[in-house]
């Protein structure tokens, strides 16, 4: 993977069907009397404020809010969207304009410490290379690792783009276990919705109607080039294009976590065909899990760093993965001056259904 508004609750349109009364009434310091006195005072003192209601912020704005069990398999275990899923209202308040917000402003007169310089310089030489000189592991058949393959500059440009498509309509939200359990965990989906409890894909999220954001162009390239550049670099280890029609978005809190699990909720064709998933990792590195099991003690660990891409298809396609641990503040310090992205890890995985 805020205060609420206090307003004039009382003090509504029905306020002045109320006796006269020569007690005065507050609002805020100054007192408004119902009595004597001439119309254009009153109006000048109390008439603007009548009617004001009080306006609530989105229930998952709180970077911190949820409970300590932040584990989901997707695509296994079945998950719940709060308590208020069959209230349009209530799901499109969690989700709507004001929503949780990646990148949230800096406060004023707080003071940012940059890093030393010889940082910065590595950083800069590490990003300036990252694409000419990209190197490509294989991990095992259908299952390449493509390490510091995004640049400084895609990775920011990522970052910016989550951002405005997370706050706007069908973007980020809370999903949970039941009883009302959440997670520090926040996801998106683009092209296509993926539904928690169903494990199926849709046009529309259910529990408040939104239609995904479309997967933006510039995305859909750094997919093609990293597939190509994956096959150019470790020619034994071959897999086929894909044209990105889904792309799932996580964010996880430094605290956040994701189960062993299989992404094999796409067409039969596409597993079939070993189509391959494609993720990038941008901000805190975590440690990921992948095997043929769904044991984590027998699984194999990587370090995703920021602006690594994984790719597994083929033989790889169902293989298990998860996220056991996120490594605080090992973000680029460079990416967060230009972008200030909250603590955690963005994820984004493209597949073709």
């Amino acid at each position: 993977m805020e205060p609420f508004g206090r307003g004039g609750r009382g003090r509504g349109r029905g306020g002045d069907r109320r006796s006269q009364s020569t007690s005065p009434v507050v609002v805020g310091n100054e007192q408004c009397g119902r009595g004597k006195g001439s119309k254009e005072k009153k109006q000048e003192q109390c008439g603007r404020g009548r009617g004001r209601e009080e306006k609530k912020q989105p229930q998952n704005s709180s970077p911190d809010s949820g409970s300590d069990s932040d584990s989901v398999g997707m695509g296994m275990a079945k998950l719940n969207i709060g308590d208020d899923v069959d209230k349009p209202s209530a799901a499109a308040a969690a989700v709507g304009e004001g929503g949780f917000d990646i990148c949230p402003r800096k406060q004023p007169g707080g003071v940012v410490l940059k890093p030393p310089l010889l940082a910065q310089n590595r950083e800069r030489r590490r990003s300036r290379s990252s694409n000419n000189n990209g190197i490509g592991l294989s991990l095992r058949p259908g299952m390449v690792l493509l390490k510091g393959y995004l640049s400084l500059s895609d990775q920011q440009k990522i970052v910016e783009r989550c951002k405005e498509l997370g706050m706007g309509v069908g973007g980020f939200y809370q999903p949970g276990y039941g009883e009302g359990t959440k997670m520090h965990l926040k996801m998106m989906c683009l092209g296509k919705n993926w539904d928690p409890h169903t494990s199926q894909y849709g046009e529309r999220r259910p529990f408040d109607g939104a239609k995904p954001p479309q997967i933006p162009p510039e995305f859909q390239t750094l997919v093609t080039n990293a597939l190509r550049d994956s096959n150019a670099l470790v020619p034994q280890n071959r897999l086929p294009s894909i044209s990105p029609d889904i792309c799932i978005v996580n964010f996880y809190s430094q605290t956040g976590r994701l189960g062993l699990h299989q992404d094999k909720d796409e067409s039969e064709d596409s597993l079939r065909r070993g189509l391959p998933v494609v993720s990038f990792s941008i901000g805190d590195s975590a440690q990921f899990l992948y095997g043929d099991h769904r044991d984590p003690d027998k699984a194999e660990k990587l370090q995703l760093e920021s602006g690594d891409v994984l790719i597994f298809g083929g033989s790889s396609r169902n293989v298990f993965h998860g996220v056991s641990v996120i490594h605080p503040n090992s973000a680029p310090n460079l990416l967060l001056q230009h972008t200030n992205l909250r603590p955690g890890r963005l994820n984004l995985t493209f597949r073709q259904y």
